[in-house]
């Protein structure tokens, strides 16, 4: 990895659909991952409109797309176990986790995981990085 990987969480996706100048700043001239996991939860939402799913379908066309492998099931296993995540968040942690890639997320329940290289983003306000802190 040349550290210009990120990963997005489902969240980061919805808020860059809302239009979040701050996100999209961040994340030019990244390369842009998400989980398998981050695709099912966003193409699945049976609320989605015509136009919405549109929208996501553009967004994740931009986007790396990283499939369930052994190395993130480990992951999640130690994750769910120690922190004790919900499913997708565990999947999307471990996948961060096994491929040594800074995450951007919006969920608090992820600052559990001291082993992430954890990025949050509070809507509207402002991108936080956890490893810039120490």
């Amino acid at each position: 990895m040349s550290g210009k990987e990120i990963l997005i969480d489902t969240n980061i996706i919805l808020y860059l659909l809302e239009g979040s100048d701050t996100l999209e700043k961040a994340l030019q001239g990244k390369d842009v991952y998400i989980s398998f996991i981050t695709e099912l939860e966003l193409i699945g939402y049976s609320g989605n409109s015509k136009k919405r799913e549109e929208q996501i379908a553009g967004l994740l066309s931009d986007c790396s797309i990283i499939s369930m492998n052994t190395l993130i099931k480990e992951k999640f296993v130690e994750i769910k176990k120690q922190h004790g995540l919900k499913l997708a968040d565990a999947i999307i942690a471990a996948t961060a986790m096994a491929f040594d890639m800074r995450i951007i997320t919006g969920d608090k329940q992820f600052r559990k995981v001291d082993k992430l290289k954890l990025i949050t983003y509070e809507h509207g306000i402002q991108l936080t990085d956890r490893n810039e802190e120490k």
